[in-house]
């Protein structure tokens, strides 16, 4: 393994070792079918797209492995970034806790068609990365970036959080949860907040980016916002 695969995997492998902890810690006890079944979804298709991605697109790996509210250089987004971060982890434990106190009950159908949404998810931020390899975890214009307006692209102008929102909101549910989605919607706004910065910042610094805003009108959802 060269040097960047052994980070990507090292980074990988701890996130999801993180992720597993926070799921069985806050639910209390191991015996939670719910968890097993999204870690081990969760797990395999992340580490499928890592090592996808490192083969096809290490370059790739590389900028998405500066994510955090240290990587970026916006003091907006260190915010915004930060509270996303506690957002995500509320996803999980909120579930966790609400099996170890029975406060909702979500059938097993909708469960594993939560996980299955998820994995399209998954699926489909593949698809955007494959079509954007600039699509960093960061907000920064890089030497050589231009506007991608191909693919995902072509119908909104965020196809990347586009596929992150039915991402957030299937967590919950398949971790079983109800009181989960409280927490997903709050992240609503951050995810609201952080593409209108982006927009800002691309606006102010990528050749052509305001052309593309008036091409393609939608940001999120078409013939929505």
């Amino acid at each position: 393994m060269n040097t960047l695969s052994q980070r990507a995997a090292a980074r990988t492998a701890g996130f999801l070792l993180l992720l597993g902890g926070l799921t069985f810690v806050s639910a209390g006890t191991i015996h939670f079918w719910q968890g097993w079944l999204f870690w081990l979804s969760f797990s395999t298709s992340v580490t499928a797209i890592t090592a996808y991605l490192l083969k096809h697109d290490p370059a790739l790996v590389e900028r998405r492995m500066r994510a955090g509210p240290r990587a970026e250089s916006r003091p907006s987004q260190k915010i915004i970034q930060a509270i996303n971060l506690v957002m995500f982890v509320g996803i999980v434990i909120v579930p966790g806790l609400d099996h170890r106190f029975g406060w909702s009950q979500v059938p097993a159908v909708l469960v594993v068609v939560a996980n299955l949404l998820m994995l399209a998810a998954l699926g489909f931020i593949l698809f955007v990365v494959r079509e954007n390899t600039f699509a960093a975890s960061t907000i920064t214009v890089e030497r050589g970036q231009r506007v991608i307006c191909t693919g995902p692209y072509a119908h909104v102008r965020h196809p990347m959080y586009a596929g992150a929102l039915p991402l957030i909101f299937a967590i919950p549910i398949a971790l079983g949860s109800w009181w989960g989605l409280l927490v997903a919607a709050i992240s609503l706004p951050l995810i609201i907040a952080r593409i209108l910065d982006e927009e800002r910042a691309l606006a102010a610094e990528l050749a052509g980016y305001d052309d593309y805003r008036r091409t393609v009108p939608y940001r999120l959802i078409p013939l929505v916002w």
